[in-house]
């Protein structure tokens, strides 16, 4: 007998059923148990469900299913708010893709050269995932064809309004045609969101999720404290929680540089993420955070859209957020999963609208330790090479466990970009395996090679 929840009971190909069953799809989140069945059905769906929530899955899982791939033409578009939730939103896409060949996925976002793009367009795409400007900019070189669009995704619905791309939005949707499916997702729910969907999509389908969800297990601290004692209490807070892991959301992009600066200065490592950094630079400090090779992440709220952190111990508010909605969203990067976490907001004298709120731990409860440090197990190689050159995580981890006589446990996560692959290592075999690959070969081929730090 098939379970509610089960894919089974959605109609569904083999290929694709077998497909999520390979790739750990055991059984529908809440959110893809409700909207799935709108969405095959070409229903417009106005979803709202917490990060982590599986609603990538939902959308995803939904057009591809209707993907006719012997018909080139770009037949879903998907907006993101950020290029890392974009690239995010293709991987897992591609993931959920595995169950036909020949169907092609391509990422149209800023902060990454025009030309390969206008290249790839030219070959021909079943799905786009991009943000406002850069398909804008398509657009209005002709580039990019949206006229065969029958699904149209609006992905963090409610991030895109903050950030200003409404008016982006409604002339990407003037080159659509004016039949065409209106997916809705968003982690909350502001009028905003209610009123552009009552424009945008006819008759849709209502599904909020927050309720019947399983509420994360995050533990919440507040703690009031002066302006000039904020970092002192962050150096507090990481030696009192010792977390493994941790996002430290401030408001600015000043202020997430100098305090990753003074943070390396008291002996604990971060790194920050802002949007003045170039991409290749926002590569570097996310796959390090992400591979072990950097504890701390000093984000700013833009800079942090799309971040998929499967295990994160720890978020802290240094800045208290201005809205309920982007506090919803910080600490939701906790606890996924069934996982536990912890979220801790400082609040100063000029957070004068929350001073009352709370119920305050007291700051005198925080441990002080000179001596504390917190540094990383692992440090990241980067070799110049990637997908363009054919490797692979396999030939990498062969080469530097074979040739090079690494332990295979100390080799941590293998990311492989288009022109570059990072390597995770244990910091005792950095050096060891940087000098065989300086000197060695992979796949017969030598690669440069240097160490992130």
């Amino acid at each position: 007998m098939t379970s509610k929840n089960s894919f089974a009971a959605l109609p569904l190909s083999k290929e694709m059923l077998q497909n999520l069953e390979n790739i750990g799809y055991k059984e529908m989140t809440p959110v893809q148990n409700q909207s799935l069945p709108y969405i095959l059905k070409n229903k417009d769906v106005l979803a709202q469900a917490k990060t982590g929530s599986g609603k990538t899955a939902a959308f995803g899982i939904g057009l591809l299913s209707k993907l006719d791939v012997k018909r080139f033409r770009i037949q879903s578009l998907i907006i993101c708010p950020t290029r890392e939730l974009a690239e995010q939103v293709a991987l897992e896409l591609r993931n959920l893709a595995k169950f036909q060949h020949n169907i092609k996925i391509l990422t149209l976002c800023g902060g990454v050269a025009f030309g390969p793009q206008l290249n790839s367009l030219k070959h021909g795409a079943h799905i786009v995932i991009g943000t406002p400007g850069r398909l804008m900019n398509h657009l209005d070189k002709k580039s990019l064809d949206l006229k065969d669009v029958a699904t149209l995704v609006l992905d963090e619905a409610d991030r895109m309004l903050d950030m200003g791309f409404i008016e982006d939005i409604e002339k990407i949707l003037s080159y659509m045609p004016k039949e065409h499916q209106t997916l809705f997702f968003s982690a909350t729910f502001p009028k905003e969101i209610v009123e552009l969907s009552e424009t945008l999509q006819k008759d849709a389908v209502n599904i909020q999720m927050v309720d019947i969800e399983e509420s994360n297990s995050v533990k919440e601290y507040f703690y009031q404290v002066n302006s000039k004692d904020k970092f002192s209490t962050l150096v507090d807070l990481f030696t009192t929680y010792r977390p493994k892991n941790s996002i430290v959301f401030c408001n600015t992009k000043i202020e997430a540089k100098d305090i990753a600066i003074d943070l390396r200065d008291a002996n604990i490592d971060a790194l920050a993420i802002h949007g003045d950094l170039e991409q290749y630079e926002r590569n570097d400090v996310l796959i390090q955070f992400k591979n072990e090779s950097c504890p701390i992440l000093i984000a700013t709220d833009v800079a942090a859209r799309g971040l998929d952190i499967k295990e994160l111990d720890m978020v802290i508010n240094y800045d208290f957020p201005f809205t309920k909605e982007v506090y919803t969203h910080r600490i939701g990067r906790t606890a996924r999963a069934g996982k536990k976490g912890i979220a801790v907001s400082l609040v100063d004298e000029n957070d004068k609208d929350v001073d009352e709120l709370f119920d305050y731990t007291d700051v005198k409860n925080l441990k002080k330790d000179k001596n504390f440090s917190l540094q990383p197990k692992n440090v990241t190689l980067v070799i110049e090479g990637g997908k363009k050159d054919k490797l692979r995580a396999g030939d990498i981890l062969g080469s530097l466990t074979k040739e090079g006589k690494i332990p295979n446990d100390k080799i941590g996560k293998i990311d492989i970009l288009p022109r570059q692959s990072y390597v995770a290592l244990q910091r005792d075999f950095v050096k060891k395996a940087y000098n065989y690959l300086k000197n060695g070969k992979i796949k017969a081929k030598k690669f440069s090679v240097w160490i992130l730090e």
